[in-house]
């Protein structure tokens, strides 16, 4: 199909390649399995196949929508072969997640007219969101812009020494204060800091804890609240960050940090050695919300934009 085309530069198409092989060669051994001695698709194969996308973290809605389409199309045409099934799902699951309108991003990249623009980052602790933080305040300094971190997750001295090893990574200013202290009151000061520097960007770390959920959306709607004393139209997103090599887990954690707090976009982590790259798929499709970003390696630029397309191309490649 015509959208099928190499938008990255080769080195990050072989990055996003290298990084989808666990998933890619997992499905398709399933999938070989799934139509082992059939030459047409039929119920039997339609049964299996939706047996393999749900063993393969893409959702039981999801799964459902792709078998759907995949029906119609066999009703359309008898004959179609299970040699042609890799076309198919190809071009369905890229059909399905065109429909979400997600995953329209090119390259790293924030609105031309709001300085400084504030990132929110949210997420369960060890889904490699203070790394997906670092790795994101590299792109944009890459591109000359001016970028601030704010270490408010508070909650943990670990995340607060953890920011500051990438701040000073990738040499950029970092607002912290000590380990117990209100996060609202170091996002603050953040902000105050990001203006007086005139900053671009402000890319502010969270605390994670799910364990009481009515605490978290208390937290991060005073930390929003305390924010917008300073800028009233802050955050302008607020990124929920999700570990892909959970699965299923990553679902659980987007149904309750949606039930949080508003989640504008997501960064989906750790797809490298994991079989359950199909996670984005499922979550792109169930969440309406944008995956902006995907990790596909331990390189400082292995934290790629997420384009739809070029995900699919390399899945079924």
């Amino acid at each position: 199909m015509s959208f099928f085309k190499n938008i990255f530069s080769s080195e990050k198409k072989e990055s996003l390649d290298k990084g989808l092989e666990k998933s890619k060669s997992t499905f398709f051994n399933k999938l070989n399995k799934a139509v082992a001695g059939k030459s047409k698709v039929d119920d039997d194969v339609l049964d299996n196949l939706e047996e393999v996308l749900v063993s393969s973290d893409v959702g039981v809605d999801t799964t459902l929508k792709i078998i759907d389409r995949i029906e119609e199309r066999v009703a359309k045409d008898k004959y179609l072969g299970t040699s042609e099934l890799n076309q198919i799902l190809r071009e369905e699951i890229a059909g399905l997640l065109s429909e979400t309108n997600v995953g329209e991003y090119t390259e790293f990249m924030i609105p031309e007219n709001t300085r400084p623009y504030v990132i929110m980052v949210v997420g369960v602790n060890g889904v490699g969101k203070t790394t997906t933080i670092g790795k994101l305040a590299s792109q944009f300094k890459k591109q000359g812009l001016k970028v601030v971190l704010g270490a408010a997750d508070t909650f943990r001295a670990a995340a607060i020494d953890q920011l500051q090893v990438w701040a000073d990574r990738v040499d950029v200013p970092i607002v912290k204060q000590d380990m117990g202290s209100d996060p609202a009151s170091v996002a603050f000061d953040t902000l105050e800091s990001a203006v007086n520097q005139e900053a671009d960007v402000v890319i502010i770390d969270t605390a994670g804890r799910l364990h009481n959920k009515v605490n978290l959306m208390n937290e991060l709607t005073k930390v929003k609240r305390v924010m917008q004393k300073v800028l009233e139209d802050a955050p302008h997103e607020v990124m929920l960050v999700l570990d892909g090599s959970t699965g299923q887990n990553a679902f659980e954690q987007a149904k309750q940090f949606t039930a949080a707090t508003e989640v504008t976009s997501l960064a989906v982590t750790k797809l490298d050695g994991t079989a359950k790259g199909g996670v984005v798929i499922g979550i792109s499709d169930q969440f309406q919300i944008p995956v902006k970003y995907i990790g596909v390696g331990e390189g400082i630029d292995d934290l790629q934009v997420f384009n739809k397309y070029e995900f699919v191309d390399s899945f079924f490649k």
